[in-house]
């Protein structure tokens, strides 16, 4: 664990694996998930996490996880994200609220993100942005920071940004002229200096 988390976590971390023993498995990164939860028929829990160099994000997903694991072993039918994992997922988290833990940048946002915590970290602009100062590698922009009509690159397939619809952002992918919805802080690669044009 200490090549994926903080050091100054690895005791608590340590803590809730003994307490919830499960599967732990890191996979390579997805674009649609940080990480997952799932239970099998034979009884089996496994919670899988993208292998993200960026530490604090790959905690808070832990945690984030290990709150749906706890919430299924209540054994209550309830919403994946619902009252009873957001309980679950604040109470995990206060032990982990600590600034030899987090900086103090990401321990600001955290704490307001947790008095309300949405399905991802990624649907709350504050934090969202907080982590992303942290990542060794920022190689492009989130769908919210450019412009509207700007081109722009996802997964080798060109699109051109359209209008926010309540809370994500309608895009039409250039070759097909089918549209599809972008999450605002999914990260894709721009094509500057190149807008289209009205006819």
């Amino acid at each position: 664990m200490s090549k994926y988390i903080p050091e100054a976590a690895l005791e608590e971390a340590h803590i809730l694996l003994e307490k919830y023993p499960c599967h732990l498995k890191i996979t390579r990164r997805r674009a649609t998930k940080h990480g997952d939860f799932r239970r099998y028929k034979d009884g089996r829990v496994q919670i899988s996490i993208n292998n993200d160099p960026n530490r604090y994000r790959f905690l808070i997903t832990l945690v984030h996880e290990f709150a749906h694991l706890l919430t299924y072993k209540q054994g209550k039918r309830v919403r994946p994200h619902g009252r009873e994992w957001k309980n679950n997922f604040q109470r995990l988290m206060l032990p982990f609220l600590r600034p030899d833990i987090f900086p103090e940048e990401i321990l600001r946002s955290l704490s307001a993100y947790l008095r309300k915590p949405k399905a991802s970290t990624d649907g709350d602009i504050e934090l969202s942005l907080a982590l992303r100062q942290f990542d060794p590698e920022k190689t492009g922009s989130m769908v919210f920071e450019l412009p509207e009509q700007s081109l722009f690159q996802y997964r080798n397939r060109t699109f051109v940004k359209g209008e926010k619809r309540r809370t994500r952002y309608e895009c039409i992918e250039v070759a097909t002229h089918k549209k599809y919805i972008f999450h605002p802080h999914a990260e894709v690669a721009p094509i500057k200096n190149e807008n289209l044009k009205n006819d």
